[in-house]
């Protein structure tokens, strides 16, 4: 499966953050407002009304993924290691 360069997430902005460094493979990244940037990648977090079920109110975000300077095959070894941390089961 491929994971896309844009989706909608159901997850706090914290444990987006959280996760980064690990899914990205990076130490240290730039954060600036809702962008975070990294040795050839951007990843921009916006906020996305929160999902609603009964009393059950989930916080929600738009999230897309640049690239600038990297080979394909370094775009696709990104793509694989931040599907790891973010891709989550649903149906």
């Amino acid at each position: 499966m491929i994971f896309p360069r844009t989706y909608d997430a159901t997850t706090t902005r914290e444990d987006f953050v959280r996760l980064l460094r690990r899914a990205t493979g990076e130490k240290a990244f730039l954060e600036v407002g809702e962008e975070f940037r990294g040795k050839g990648w951007l990843v921009r977090l916006t906020p996305n009304p929160p999902l609603e079920i009964g009393l059950v109110r989930l916080e929600r975000h738009h999230v897309e993924i640049e690239f600038d300077g990297l080979t394909t095959a370094e775009r696709d070894r990104f793509m694989q290691r931040f599907a790891l941390y973010y891709q989550r089961g649903g149906g």
